[in-house]
């Protein structure tokens, strides 16, 4: 399949309604694209609003783009490199969090409901006994 070479990616949008983001805690060597290092403390890495923006709108981008057309087009927007195979593994990171997270919603979604039909079973099942006094005598 050809490409035409001197095609480029649209400008992004402006974002009406926007995010708030949080620094996060550093947990590797590199600094991820869209963060940079705390002066105050290295562990810390403080977000660059307008660069993680441009990654929401290069997340989009990919459905119909390849990785190495979208990571040029965010390098030249943003300004700050990033390859086909970083841009490739953040957006994979950030599937595979979801989805996780989607699964565990889930998952106690359907503890929290069996629970409610053990509890039901056993208020309901024949030869049910609670104590009802506790008198010396009974023991």
């Amino acid at each position: 399949m050809k490409t035409n070479r001197n095609w480029k990616l649209p400008k992004p949008e402006e974002t009406e309604d926007g995010y708030n983001w949080k620094p996060v805690v550093r947990v590797g060597r590199t600094i991820p694209f869209g963060y940079k290092q705390s002066e105050d403390d290295k562990d810390l890495l403080i977000p660059i609003v307008e660069e993680l923006e441009l990654f929401e709108k290069a997340k989009k981008f990919i459905k119909q783009y390849s990785y190495r057309e979208v990571a040029a087009w965010l390098s030249t927007q943003s300004e700050r490199y990033i390859s086909h195979v970083g841009l490739y593994k953040r957006v994979k990171i950030e599937q595979q969090r979801k989805n996780e997270a989607s699964t565990q919603r889930y998952l106690a979604k359907r503890y929290k409901e069996a629970l409610q039909k053990a509890e039901k079973l056993e208020t309901q099942r024949l030869g049910y006994r609670e104590r009802v006094s506790s008198s010396p005598t009974e023991a």
